[in-house]
């Protein structure tokens, strides 16, 4: 029987790649090794760490910066269990530390506890003290220099091991966090690709057939890589995006490819020739992984409306590397396969290509899938209920900025943190209460400053030393308070609340003409979480609007578009529920190996929920794919679900332990961020695969039965996407017992 070839544009993009494959392997090549030429030679612009934020925080950072010039300020932190710091031989090491730190061309102003008017720089309890200084030149290049310097200072705790000796301050602590950030990605890399190999050999028996997918998805990361470099010359990168197109680009990358020439597989197994195996393929699958990849960015878009530099760059790395990844799925991947033909099975795996199964179908899946078209009501409300119980937690999600609590405790420059912490309460991550005049040093002003210092004092919740700096045209003061709490704990808060609501505003807030308010770590972070709280809605919104319009008309019926998005959001909110039962109730927190449970990093929600909408399509729409194709063949409602299900269920779960796995790894990773990304992600993809796909899709769909391709006469004007193929003897799914 023949049959009118399909012309969606995947079709069309297969069949043109098949016809030119040279032009599209050799091109996309060339286009992966010119885009990371490029940003090797551009290189990166990362997000300046210290330019203002929201808020008052943002305010008063940028009357700092105009009003001073601000280097990086570094502490060296000396501490003796027995000797105080007024005995000869305490003296001697403090003197040995100055010497070491002064004679190095980038530090400057470097002060000592014992100098007269620096007894603030020793601790109340006498065994301590700090030798104050700062990294000359622009705080953005200090983390550049400070290598030198912390050298010296480990140098100091060798020769001294009866003392503790350590580094603290701003340019350590950020030198500190990159490395543990490069490190962490340098072993993310080593453990996900061998783990993505391994789990590809399983799924398709053999080294070449496996090896493609994750070759595609590397072409495409390091593609990305290159274009977010030069980018971000426009548009500056936050640190973070590079660890996220890794995971994305793993994921999606090998996910679509997966798709693509699992399809291929199945289809020359039914006894098409190679050539036609490609374009019913191009014409299934590759529809199937462009609406997928659609709804990826369009989610990822959604960072924009945050209006936030880091989740911009995000967004811009996210989008690029799912769009490349959908282009090398639908140009370069069919044109391999084309030219390879069965040569893709070269290099079997003896064990492992015995137990494998062309036909697409699963024995354990089709089980439960049956079981669930027998009962569908009762699997649903069950199914239903267990996400609703595990998305509970959800509810008591609190937010916490990273701060050296977060950070992995084996890093020297967090320890020396904790016992400054202890020594010196507050002087690690104090606030900073600015003052802007005319003249702060009239008689007014001054005496405001001075009740301002003993109404902080007598809160109980503030302590010495407090100082105030006067900038050269006595125009601004900044007046450091040293405040309880570690920084971004209920107690920090606290404090801030207390200068923001009564101090300054019955003190220095008084005056007029005059401009004040509190900026420093603390303030910051509260102010950057409050801005992308109000701006989540936004967000969320953006997403699922959109999200419905694609899948609306991609499938064209209202009930599968609204039904995707209720089942996507029962996946997140119950990842988001895990989360806070790992990260805030600590469940777990010995054997993910850490320690803080005070919060989510802000950028966690939102980042999980945008990538989790996306991602969570991509099973949903190949699978409602699947069974879209069967039903417009004429296939019964319920055969057309179970066949769905069953013919895409070994893919699927092949993708989904290659997702789980490769996001799994992240969370043994040492930084918190990575941790309480990876298991949200591999948990929602867990889920996604597993309840919503075997359960509750195919119980929902049972339960509406015809409904589900509603669509009212109003609406009949959408435009008709082929699902794939006419029908054809060979592709008619067999019946299968529901």
């Amino acid at each position: 029987m023949s049959a009118t070839k399909p012309n969606n544009l995947a079709a069309r993009m297969g069949r043109w790649s098949a016809d030119h494959w040279k032009t599209a392997t050799f091109g996309w090549l060339a286009f992966v090794l010119v885009a990371f030429a490029l940003g090797s030679m551009a290189g990166t612009v990362e997000i300046d760490p210290n330019k203002p934020g929201p808020g008052e925080s943002g305010r008063m950072d940028q009357i700092l910066d105009e009003g001073f010039k601000q280097p990086a300020a570094e502490s060296v932190f000396i501490q003796s269990d027995s000797l105080r710091v007024d005995d000869p031989a305490f003296g001697r090491v403090v003197a040995e530390v100055v010497t070491r730190v002064q004679g190095l061309a980038d530090v400057e102003n470097v002060r000592s506890p014992l100098e007269p008017g620096n007894e603030g720089q020793i601790a109340p309890s006498g065994h301590a003290a700090l030798v104050e200084f700062e990294i000359r030149g622009d705080a953005d290049d200090a983390a550049d220099k400070i290598g030198p310097v912390l050298e010296r200072v480990e140098a100091a705790q060798r020769e001294h091991t009866e003392f503790f000796i350590g580094e603290f301050g701003d340019a350590s602590a950020a030198d500190a966090v990159q490395t543990a950030f490069a490190d962490d990605l340098d072993k993310a890399g080593q453990l996900s690709l061998p783990i993505t190999l391994l789990i590809l050999v399983i799924a398709f028996g053999a080294l070449v057939a496996a090896g493609i997918p994750l070759l595609l998805a590397l072409t495409a990361v390091f593609a990305t890589f290159g274009l977010v470099a030069v980018s971000s010359h426009a548009v500056p990168v936050a640190f973070q995006a590079f660890a996220v197109v890794l995971l994305i680009g793993l994921a999606v990358g090998v996910d679509y490819s997966m798709f693509y020439l699992r399809r291929e597989r199945e289809e020359r197994a039914k006894g098409r020739s190679e050539r036609a195996a490609v374009e019913a393929a191009a014409a299934t699958s590759g529809r199937s992984v462009l609406v997928s990849g659609l709804t990826v960015m369009v989610a990822m878009a959604g960072m924009f409306l945050t209006g936030d530099e880091t989740f911009a760059s995000i967004a811009i790395a996210t989008i690029a590397v799912v769009a490349i990844a959908v282009l090398g799925s639908l140009t370069v991947l069919p044109a391999l396969l084309c030219k390879l033909g069965d040569k893709v099975d070269r290099l079997h795996v003896p064990l492992v290509s015995r137990l494998r199964r062309d036909d697409g179908n699963g024995r354990v899946w089709g089980a439960i899938v049956d079981r669930v078209m027998r009962r569908p009501l009762l699997f649903a409300v069950l199914a239903g209920g267990l996400l609703v119980g595990l998305a509970l937690p959800a509810a008591q999600l609190r937010m916490v900025i990273p701060s050296p609590d977060t950070y992995p405790q084996s890093l020297p420059v967090v320890q020396t943190y904790t016992q400054m912490q202890a020594a010196f309460p507050g002087t690690a991550l104090p606030a900073h209460v600015v003052v802007k005049a005319a003249d702060v040093n009239a008689p007014a002003v001054q005496a405001a400053i001075q009740k301002l210092e003993e109404r902080a004092l007598s809160s109980g919740r503030m302590y010495e030393p407090i100082t105030v700096d006067v900038n050269q045209d006595t125009t601004v003061a900044n007046i450091t308070v040293p405040i309880e709490g570690s920084g971004t704990d209920a107690a920090s808060d606290a404090s801030l609340a207390a200068l923001r609501d009564e101090i300054v505003p019955q003190t220095v807030g008084t005056l007029s003409g005059v401009e004040s308010g509190v900026t420093g770590l603390t303030a910051q972070w509260t102010d950057a979480t409050e801005e992308i709280k109000s701006n989540l809605p936004i967000v969320v919104g953006f997403v699922l609007l959109f999200t419905f319009v694609l899948m609306l008309l991609a499938f064209r019926s209202l009930v599968i578009a609204a039904k995707a998005i209720l089942l996507n959001l029962l996946s997140v909110a119950a990842a988001y529920g895990v989360l806070v039962l790992v990260f805030q109730h600590g469940v777990g927190k010995e054997l993910l190996g850490f320690s803080s449970t005070a919060g989510i990093e802000p950028v966690v929600p939102l980042l999980l929920f945008v990538i989790l909408f996306g991602l969570s399509m991509d099973y949903h729409v190949f699978i409602l794919s699947r069974i879209r194709e069967a039903y417009q063949r004429g296939v019964g409602s319920d055969e057309a679900i179970a066949y769905g299900i069953r013919s895409t269920a070994g893919v699927v779960t092949s993708a989904a332990i290659v997702m789980v796995f490769v996001f799994a790894v992240f969370a043994t990773l040492s930084m918190l961020f990575f941790k309480q990304f990876g298991v949200g992600l591999a948990t929602a993809v867990l889920i996604d695969a597993t309840i919503v796909r075997a359960v509750l899709l195919p119980a929902s769909m049972k339960l509406l039965g015809e409904w589900n391709w509603y669509l009212p006469s109003w609406l009949q004007w959408l435009p008709r996407f082929d699902a794939g193929e006419e029908p054809q003897p060979d592709a008619r799914p067999s019946p299968v017992s529901a």
